[in-house]
């Protein structure tokens, strides 16, 4: 079996998308922690009944993955979108 990278195409993005992250969950009522904003997921994971622990997960299965990505992902599209949204309408 081939192992895949997580390489971010673009790494210095990375603490941006942790801090939106932590912005968009806290408008959703979730406990965030601004100085570790990617641990809301372990909130979503006890809220889901997914057994998720800080290191390797490899127990997880995809759906119980799905179930803690998903929330977390979903949210912050639903944001970008309304941003994307909001920028379009002033340009009008």
């Amino acid at each position: 079996m081939m192992s895949r990278r997580r390489k971010s195409l673009v790494p210095e993005a990375r603490s941006a998308l942790d801090v939106f992250k932590g912005k968009v969950m806290a408008e959703k009522g979730y406990t965030v922690d601004p100085n570790k904003p990617n641990n809301v997921k372990y909130e979503v994971a006890k809220e889901q009944g997914v057994p998720l622990k800080e290191g390797y997960n490899g127990q997880l299965t995809s759906e119980q993955a799905g179930k803690v990505g998903g929330p977390i992902g979903g949210n912050m599209v639903k944001e970008m979108i309304r941003m994307a949204q909001e920028q379009l309408s002033k340009k009008k």
